[in-house]
């Protein structure tokens, strides 16, 4: 295969590098020097780590979202790397999702924050490496139509989205059973507290609940994790990115973590992916496809693995997973009122302000108490959000405090 010419290589603005997926992406990027360049890095307080990776990348521009770190990066750049263009805020965001320059965005700002630059990045057509789960579980009829609308390229780099999209027909936008596929199905380790007695759950600490058993995570996608809200909101995003009904995914608990996730077709036959749980693997084939590079990742021993197992999640274990799937089944904006309500909520358990069975009561309380509304704009999804923030605080402060 001939040398990637210059004119070939690829502006790359990662939106969050600085988080476990961040920083994947630029070891990817570091292996491929010939295929990509750094075109903007942007972090919200880690302007130690923000610093490092400017020196080392020399991206055209640096965005934090606080803007008096913005003015400390801004000083600490000036000496070792002038020509960066320093930003702020979510106008500094949405600026470097949408540059001229920009061929690939790196979605990987958790939570609600990275909506706004995400749906900017998919307006200007760019394509769209997608690891934050809540620009689909939010908004996912309006940001699946910009997509569209504007010719934009959207790749999962969930772990489990992008296994489902690698072993999907190239043409399943044309419905998923006019080409043969009968559901998918969702893999999941179950978290740290799979095997934990039920009844001390309400005991655990947030340094438990972030410990995974395979995967290195962020804090809070970690206590999603261990609440299984992470394979509810994964459902919600698989329903948009592959059009299919909530009924039509199933969730497995496979501890091991070597297959991320399955397609059932009409024939009888199952594809699934299988890998060493590593970022890099969907990191590398996003960026790359329709082509594949190497990531760093070693290849899957199997016999080493020895074994793979299957169990149904059990709802009692993890409420949430429930909640998610009727929050997907009501409609309109209740997945963005789950959604917000599960962030109060983690952070109320990460901040040892509630137990971490208070978690899916927080989340279930805020749903009973918001009204829900169609989905006709993004100001209706933003109000919803808001409300539900509210609501969801004044639950959790009136909720069990940690012992």
């Amino acid at each position: 295969m001939g040398q990637v010419s210059k004119r070939e290589i690829k502006g790359v603005t990662i939106l969050g590098s600085t988080g476990t997926i961040g920083k994947n992406t630029l070891d990817v990027v570091r292996r491929h020097p010939d295929r990509y360049r750094v075109v903007a890095l942007t972090a919200n307080q880690s302007v130690d780590l923000l610093h490092q990776q400017c020196v080392e990348f020399q991206p055209n521009y640096a965005v934090m979202r606080d803007p008096g770190k913005a003015e400390e990066l801004r000083a600490r750049l000036l000496n070792v790397a002038p020509a960066i263009e320093v930003l702020a805020g979510t106008q500094g965001l949405e600026a470097v999702a949408g540059a001229a320059d920009t061929d690939y965005v790196m979605a990987a700002i958790v939570g609600a924050a990275g909506l706004m630059p995400t749906l900017t990045a998919a307006r200007e057509g760019k394509r769209v490496l997608l690891a934050n789960k809540e620009a689909l579980v939010m908004s996912g009829k309006l940001f699946m139509q910009v997509v569209r609308e504007n010719g934009a390229e959207l790749l999962p780099i969930d772990s489990e989205h992008n296994a489902v999209f690698q072993c999907m027909p190239v043409d399943f936008d044309k419905g998923l059973s006019t080409v043969g596929v009968e559901r998918i199905l969702l893999t999941g380790s179950g978290g740290p507290f799979r095997d934990r007695p039920i009844e001390s759950l309400h005991e655990v600490s947030p340094q438990e609940a972030c410990a995974h058993p395979n995967w290195v995570m962020g804090r809070k996608i970690s206590v999603d994790s261990a609440t299984m809200m992470n394979k509810g909101l994964e459902v919600i995003e698989a329903c948009w990115l592959f059009g299919t009904e909530n009924n039509q995914i199933e969730v497995v608990i496979h501890p091991q973590s070597v297959i991320h996730s399955m397609v059932s077709y009409a024939d009888g036959s199952v594809l699934a992916q299988l890998g060493n749980p590593d970022m890099r693997t969907p990191i590398a084939h996003a960026m790359a496809w329709p082509d594949r590079v190497e990531s760093g990742v070693s290849a899957l021993d199997l016999l080493k693995v020895g074994r793979l197992d299957f169990e149904p999640p059990d709802e009692a274990r993890f409420p949430c997973l429930r909640l998610a799937r009727q929050a997907m089944d009501a409609g309109g904006t209740t997945t963005a009122i789950l959604n917000a309500a599960n962030e109060v909520a983690v952070q109320s358990f990460l901040d040892e302000q509630i137990a971490f069975t208070e978690i899916p009561r927080v989340i279930e309380h805020t749903l009973n108490r918001v009204e829900s509304h169609q989905v006709d704009s993004l100001e209706t999804v933003l109000h919803a959000d808001g409300e539900a923030r509210n609501i969801a605080q004044r639950v959790a402060s009136n909720a069990v405090v940690m012992v």
